[in-house]
């Protein structure tokens, strides 16, 4: 057992100091295999680095909620407009046309709902998320949950084991309890977890001190949307995240909750890889919303 009496804060995270010998622009991915980089490639826009997610795989928790009651009216229309389409595997199948030139991520895992304790899930297999053509496999992690700590990072590790061999990226979607803190120790310590166990791209929430979490993760880390926010509000999460050195965002219901989802998408991307600032960002929704 670790020796857990001296526990030290880390304080030295050389705050803008890239990745020592990075070839592949892709933090963390070097020496990975060629199959597994070239489906980060897919994710990643080469020019900024950076990605934009669009998660909708909500429903696999909370039915048919506001903006996702129909994945074809109010989802698809959004695919031009982002890097990737993430969702879980029977939306995905039942609403996706099979020409849509956009990458997907696959939710891989899933057990419960809303109505009861969440997290006891089980995993998808990777050979199926191959057979959808997806680009990535993502998973969440309870870290601090004493009921499902360990069992989400076994599902994570497995989920890994598994995935790697075959080229697989696998993504770390870092829960929030009830109960845990949502500062920067917090999300630190499971962005590092969940890298540590192998995820290839952490997804997380953003809090004061982010660019501690990012330097302290060796791979990718892109932020969680969380509950709606006013659209300038959102627009400033999404900058601050990318300042503090986040690669992007896998956010859902700020952008398909918003009065003008693909206006939205469209002012997320401009900030997301165009570095636009939230006031600029919001003149873009102002303007492509008025279209």
């Amino acid at each position: 057992m670790a020796d857990l009496d001296d526990i030290r804060d880390g304080n030295d995270f050389g705050i803008g100091i890239p990745p020592a010998n990075q070839s592949f622009y892709i933090k963390g991915h070097d020496h990975m295999g060629w199959g597994l980089k070239n489906r980060m490639a897919n994710m990643f826009n080469k020019k900024s680095g950076n990605s934009v997610m669009l998660a909708f795989d909500h429903g696999f928790l909370m039915g048919p909620t506001s903006g996702l009651e129909r994945i074809d009216l109010n989802i698809l229309p959004l695919a031009p407009y982002v890097d990737v389409m993430m969702g879980c595997k029977g939306m995905l199948r039942s609403t996706l046309p099979p020409e849509c030139e956009t990458p997907i991520a696959v939710r891989a895992d899933a057990g419960t709902t809303i109505l009861t304790e969440m997290n006891n899930n089980v995993l998808m297999d990777v050979n199926e998320a191959l057979a959808m053509n997806a680009q990535c496999m993502a998973i969440m992690l309870a870290i601090g949950c004493p009921s499902y700590e360990a069992s989400t990072v076994r599902n994570l590790y497995t989920l890994v084991d598994k995935a790697n061999p075959l080229g697989m990226p696998v993504m770390g979607i870092t829960a929030v309890g009830k109960d845990m803190a949502r500062d920067a120790r917090y999300f630190g310590m499971a962005a590092r977890v969940a890298a540590e166990n192998g995820a290839n791209i952490v997804k997380t929430y953003y809090a004061e001190g982010f660019e501690k979490v990012v330097a302290g993760c060796p791979v990718p880390v892109v932020i969680a949307g969380g509950k709606k926010l006013p659209e300038p509000n959102a627009l400033e999460l999404c900058y601050k995240a990318i300042q503090c050195g986040a690669v992007g965002v896998d956010m859902g219901r700020n952008i398909f909750q918003s009065e003008d989802p693909a206006a939205m998408a469209q002012a997320v991307a401009g900030v997301v890889h165009d570095g636009l600032t939230p006031a600029e960002g919001m003149e873009k929704f102002n303007d492509l919303k008025r279209k």
